[in-house]
């Protein structure tokens, strides 16, 4: 009988079973009720039992209907684990592909790549630096860290990582009338200044970007503001020290991607990880200079 049964037919009852409704089998499943009734009624037919009674416009799953769910559901269950290991056999050895912006990339991200490769997960990461929007497709690119300052649209899968956090940073040997300000993020002077009116009494000296800033600030041309991820290592060795924390800046990074993240499992790992070890940065800066 095997060589007759049709596994779409088997497909379409097992969901049945579990909404309880054509209707609603039939949305999960994108095709057609008609389509799902017809599959039905063929597999009755095939094994000549009936497999659902209908009560008040309800379906019950009959006896015969309930012994054939619980082997459908050992049967794709396997079948999921299957594709599961053939997947993760796929991705041995299989980098995705990250874009990110570049000062945290250069800062932040580098550095921990080391350890994330050392948990030999069966795959690595290859980084590409940008920002803002991105065209997946013509980038041959998986995942992205962005934070939403723009809007990427309802057709990319997006997770939030964590909120941003800012820090007003110098040395003891700098120009204390300077303040180095980055040019890359719209609208953050405007942002801050609206939150700190203080900030006007500064000479304003605006660089491309935050590393630019950092290694301004490092070389003695003024004080800067950017975010703590950018400067976790000099901050460790003390070659910066921090001013105050600012709350201006209510932007979040997140992790994008053109696909669920469910279908593919790297992503998952890398998701959770990344989470970790921001949320550990984050909570190590601000616990030591009682910012918090």
């Amino acid at each position: 009988m095997i060589e007759r049964l049709s596994l779409n037919s088997l497909k379409f009852f097992y969901f049945v079973a579990i909404e309880g409704s054509v209707t609603v089998a039939a949305e999960r499943l994108h095709i057609t009720q008609s389509a799902v009734s017809r599959q039905i009624k063929n597999l009755e037919e095939l094994l000549n039992i009936q497999l659902f009674e209908r009560k008040n416009k309800s379906l019950i799953i009959t006896p015969e209907g309930k012994i054939l769910f619980n082997c459908c559901q050992n049967v794709f269950n396997q079948l999921d684990s299957c594709i599961t290991s053939i997947s993760q056999q796929e991705y041995k050895n299989n980098n995705l592909i990250l874009s990110c912006e570049p000062t945290i990339s250069m800062k932040w991200l580098i550095p921990r790549l080391v350890k994330f490769n050392e948990l030999e997960l069966g795959f690595g990461i290859t980084l590409l630096t940008g920002g803002g929007p991105l065209n997946f497709q013509n980038k041959n690119v998986d995942l992205a860290i962005r934070r939403d300052d723009f809007v990427w649209g309802n057709h990319i899968h997006s997770i939030k990582l964590i909120d941003e956090f800012m820090l007003v940073v110098n040395t003891n040997q700098q120009n204390q009338s300077n303040l180095l300000l980055s040019t890359s993020r719209p609208k953050f002077y405007h942002n801050l200044i609206n939150k700190y009116p203080e900030i006007s009494k500064f000479n304003v000296l605006e660089l491309d970007h935050f590393y630019l800033c950092i290694e301004g600030c490092l070389s003695g041309l003024g004080q800067t503001i950017v975010s703590g991820f950018m400067i976790e290592y000099e901050l460790e060795h003390n070659f910066l020290q921090v001013e105050k924390h600012l709350d201006f800046d209510d932007s979040a990074y997140y992790l994008l991607s053109s696909t669920p993240f469910e279908e593919d499992r790297r992503k998952l790992i890398f998701k959770d990880w990344l989470i970790s070890e921001m949320y550990s940065t984050q909570n190590n800066l601000l616990n030591r200079f009682n910012l918090i």
